[in-house]
């Protein structure tokens, strides 16, 4: 865990400006385009299919994603667009939490980014929680969140992202499966992603290298001919969010 010895432009801005920001990884990745994914800790399938094609496009084009580290849709945001993504600590980074995402967090210290305004041994707080939101939603140029209640960490989050005047996005929902985000779009204060690839194409072009894995895919969706060929590559895909598995068929993304 090192310090910086400055302070990243989009924190200046804050009227309540961390005093101090330790860091792990990657930090080429403050250079990069980059927007803010939050959510709910337990997303519905939809939501999670969502999460994992969204990070998977915005890494194709060079986005960083950049999110809280926590379970449910942190999670999915940071893997999808693994290595290319930066996770806010709501705690010092010599304690890895939550324990669930403990592999996750782990990878990130060494290929991705890990921030925190919090030097060592200090434990995450429901207040510590409320803090690292400014700081998530300072970092991208835009806010997206996945699904979210009413009541919720998520919507704390929202309320930043208008007081700091950025635009806010939503998957479209039924009606009683995101509550918050539908709620922003009847009042007007978020915009649905209806197309994912049209809403990636804001923040660049896709890198058009040949990815032999998904070609395979694409002529052949037997899981276990893919399996055969490429091994737990199959899998860490899935979890990137560029095929999806059903019924022992792949389907890329």
């Amino acid at each position: 865990m090192k310090k910086l010895n400055y302070l990243i432009d989009n924190f200046s801005l804050l009227k309540d400006k961390p005093k101090e920001i330790y860091y792990k990884g990657d930090l080429s990745l403050l250079d990069k385009r980059r927007v803010s994914i939050v959510g709910t800790r337990h997303p519905i399938s939809y939501t999670k299919q969502m999460c994992l094609r969204l990070g998977n496009a915005l890494k194709k084009r060079g986005v960083c994603v950049v999110s809280g580290g926590a379970m449910g849709v942190d999670a999915l945001a940071h893997k999808s667009s693994f290595p290319n993504t930066i996770g806010v600590m709501a705690n010092s980074l010599d304690i890895i939490y939550p324990k669930v995402n403990y592999s996750l967090l782990k990878s990130m210290e060494k290929e991705s980014l890990l921030l925190s305004e919090y030097s060592e041994n200090i434990k995450a707080t429901r207040y510590s929680f409320v803090l690292r939101n400014r700081l998530v939603v300072a970092l991208g140029e835009v806010l997206i969140v996945a699904q979210a209640d009413l009541n919720s960490g998520s919507m704390r989050s929202i309320e930043l992202a208008l007081k700091q005047n950025k635009k806010i996005f939503v998957f479209p929902h039924r009606i009683e499966d995101s509550p918050g985000t539908n709620q922003l779009l009847k009042e007007g204060k978020a915009t649905a992603i209806y197309d994912i690839e049209s809403f990636a194409n804001m923040f660049g072009k896709v890198d058009s290298k040949s990815d032999d894995i998904l070609e395979f895919c694409k002529n052949n969706d037997n899981l276990q001919d893919a399996i055969l060929k490429y091994g737990d590559k199959i899998y860490e895909y899935e979890l990137e969010g560029k095929i999806t598995i059903n019924n022992l068929r792949v389907i890329v993304l």
